[in-house]
């Protein structure tokens, strides 16, 4: 069926589905990213849907994708770093560091231009964005360099990228502890300041937004694209998500846009349709066959992972920092703001909630930089 609406129709009801089942036991820890993208690729293949570029998908690539992200992007507000505290800003930086050390020498070590092919470069600034600051910057990495239309090697991506940040979920949880009982450390317990309730506001799915909230982001995101698109081709050396980033990264610094209701509902949402129309790029045959590229991209991520958490841990150590920061700054890194909030709840530190959402946001301003610099670099 190649209808526009009722691929839409499709796309739009996979979300519903895929969000009905994350509330099931079984389901949840997959998440809804990851299972939109697989419901939707077995619909493709069973055709229901299109496999090949249709209308429909192209304007999601063009304009759905790039407006998701611009509307995430707002809720980073860099004035609000200065509560994260010096400690934790250190620790997420030198985190940073060890990142991109570690992605450049697991494209050595696996060989990558090899082993994962042409896009070798694209899916190491993936790797570098997502593990500095999260979903966000994989994912416009991934839209720069058109990852996303090689759905096979972006879901591979995907799903080693999937397993190792819920395995270094359970690291962090646990190497702390076993630190801090071998080697104990002062903890530098905080004011809490209203950090809890502040922390969960910021990762909160559940939004109330009027006409004229949805009206003006609407017309922030499309003006946005339409600038950048227009900068784009007018200074070719600077690539369209850069300046997108860059402007929605300077409105986000005034604070009546970086309130706005409604921004990371519709973002949220977007980027599920556009993570939807991956999984329909997506066959399932030759991915099986290729099934050995995700333990390739999987060893490639563990490596890149192993080398961060030595820089991490080991600095940390040397200066005698408090474990807990040192295991949630890792986290920031490695699995975003929200996982790193919720690390920090496991590990009842309250007084760290906001700020692990705080460096989680920083790593969302400067993954995608990084992450084409990287790639730059390689390609």
């Amino acid at each position: 069926m190649t209808d526009s609406i009722f691929i839409l129709f499709v796309l739009c009801l996979n979300v519903i589905i895929c969000e009905w089942l994350t509330k099931k036991p079984g389901f949840r820890q997959i998440g809804t990213a990851l299972l939109v993208i697989l419901v939707t690729a077995v619909e493709a293949n069973l055709g229901v849907i299109p496999t090949i570029e249709t209308p429909v998908y192209e304007g999601i690539f063009s304009y759905i994708a790039p407006f998701s992200l611009f509307l995430l992007l707002l809720s980073v507000n860099l004035k609000d770093l200065r509560r994260a505290g010096l400690p934790m800003l250190t620790m997420f930086l030198i985190g940073s560091t060890g990142t991109i050390i570690g992605v450049l020498v697991s494209v050595w070590v696996f060989s990558a231009p090899q082993t994962v092919g042409s896009l070798f470069y694209a899916l190491a600034g993936m790797f570098t964005g997502t593990y500095i600051g999260g979903s966000i910057n994989f994912h416009a990495v991934a839209l720069h360099y058109s990852v996303s239309k090689a759905g096979n090697l972006f879901i591979a991506a995907t799903a080693a990228d999937n397993i190792m940040t819920a395995l270094w979920m359970i690291v962090t949880l646990t190497l702390p502890v076993f630190l801090q009982r071998r080697f104990p450390r002062q903890r530098l317990i905080a004011s809490e300041d209203q950090s809890a309730a502040s922390a969960e506001n910021l990762f909160s799915d559940s939004e109330t937004m009027t006409p004229n909230d949805l009206a003006i982001l609407l017309s922030l995101g499309f003006g946005a694209i339409f600038i950048s698109k227009q900068l784009a081709t007018w200074f070719p050396v600077f690539p369209f998500v850069l300046i997108l980033t860059t402007i929605a990264l300077g409105l986000a610094q005034f604070r009546v846009i970086n309130t706005l209701r409604g921004s990371r509902l519709l973002g949220l949402f977007g980027i599920y349709i556009f993570l939807a129309v991956i999984g329909a790029y997506c066959d399932i045959g030759a991915l099986i066959r290729d099934g050995q590229l995700a333990f390739v991209l999987f060893g490639m991520i563990l490596l890149l992972v192993l080398i961060h958490a030595l820089l991490v841990f080991g600095i940390g150590a040397l200066f005698r920092q408090d474990w807990d920061i040192l295991g949630i700054a890792s986290q920031a890194n490695i699995g975003g703001g929200t996982s790193a909030l919720a690390l920090a709840r496991s590990l009842n530190r309250p007084d760290l909630q906001l700020p692990a959402v705080l460096v989680g946001t920083l790593g969302n301003a400067i993954g995608t930089y990084l992450g084409i610099l990287v790639a730059e670099l390689l390609r």
